[in-house]
């Protein structure tokens, strides 16, 4: 694996969450702890009218989400001030049965639940993973028997990237670092966030990996023939990596985005949903001007991915390549419904 640094933003801390909203595995769930997946496309219904801003803001992301992308709706809910984010029973959710395992592009694979997802990149020298589940035990019978399942030597796993720091996404991470001594690779600053001060916590997670390969916006991660750039997208957490690289079939190549962390799931704290803001405004021209056609998630809620493998044929088009303006319109459900909710809590 070789990295090389391009370019950084500028610093930021990993946000603290107070004591009070770490007293119980409810108050966590609440908050969406876990990207808050979004199951059910919302309708605005305001018991208030929102303000002319707020209301702007939400008439564009409908517009944008058109008939396809009503999953990212869900984040115009916090725009709403009778809105009560319901609590989510994640021991239920990781008790979802996984769905099979599946191949969405020649060089790239869905081994994760129904809850959360992990993806694996095939190299010329080995497996990228895009992060790793709840704990150990998923990592072991989802993605270990899944890429099994799949025709992949999991032994072949030598890099991790966990896109943030929480633990629906590091948790299985250990499981590759002690079996496979795969690396490890994290933004600088949620490696300093697992070390020092967990956002959120619960006894379902593994325990967070150790520190190893630490990263940093513009730089790349490279495998054999695949290099994966690195985009810290701030907000989910402050460290959020949304990688990009490309996807295969035969001879048709893609640029694919996964983008790191959704839900605004920090509480009121309008400096990070303002990183939130630019992150997804700067994304969608570095999207635009890469030509990024393909927009996954690492929460199947939101980009439906096991539905599309589902559906998926041999012969047939695959739904996972999007296009260009959808890929801006998904960027753009996300900002406005961001900016309706800073508009919100200013008003």
């Amino acid at each position: 694996m070789t990295l090389f640094q391009q370019r950084t933003l500028s610093s930021f801390r990993a946000e603290e969450i107070s004591p009070e909203l770490m007293t119980s595995r409810r108050t966590l769930l609440k908050m969406g702890c876990a990207c808050c997946v979004a199951l059910v496309a919302p309708t605005y219904a305001f018991a208030q009218t929102p303000s002319p801003e707020v209301a702007q803001h939400l008439a564009a992301a409908n517009e944008a989400a058109g008939s396809d992308l009503g999953a990212y709706l869900v984040l115009g809910r916090s725009a709403d001030p009778n809105f009560k984010a319901p609590a989510l029973d994640l021991e239920a959710l990781m008790k979802i049965p996984a769905p099979p395992p599946g191949k969405a592009f020649d060089n790239l694979y869905f081994v994760g639940s129904k809850w959360v997802s992990s993806w694996a990149i095939t190299t010329s020298d080995g497996i990228i993973m895009i992060d790793a589940m709840d704990n150990e035990e998923e990592a072991a019978r989802i993605v270990d028997g899944g890429l099994r399942t799949l025709g992949l030597d999991p032994a072949q796993v030598k890099t991790i990237i966990v896109t943030h720091g929480h633990g629906d996404h590091y948790g299985g991470a250990n499981y590759f670092a002690q079996k496979y001594k795969s690396r490890i690779v994290a933004s600088d600053i949620d490696w300093t966030m697992m070390e020092t001060k967990l956002e959120f916590d619960t006894p379902l997670w593994g325990r967070p990996p150790k520190r190893d390969v630490s990263v940093v916006d513009g730089q790349k991660v490279t495998l054999g023939d695949t290099t994966v750039d690195m985009l810290i997208t701030p907000g989910h957490t402050m460290g959020t990596i949304s990688p990009i690289f490309e996807v295969w079939s035969g001879a048709q190549k893609h640029r694919a985005l996964l983008w790191g962390g959704t839900a605004f799931n920090f509480g009121k704290k309008p400096e990070r949903l303002q990183a939130y803001i630019d992150a997804t405004a700067r994304t969608r021209e570095i999207a635009k001007q890469q030509g990024v056609d393909v927009f996954i998630s690492n929460h199947n809620g939101y980009d439906g991915a096991v539905d599309k493998l589902a559906a998926k044929t041999p012969d047939g088009p695959n739904a996972f390549v999007q296009g260009s303006p959808t890929v801006q319109r998904a960027l753009t459900v996300m900002n406005e419904c961001a900016q309706a909710t800073l508009a919100f809590w200013r008003s």
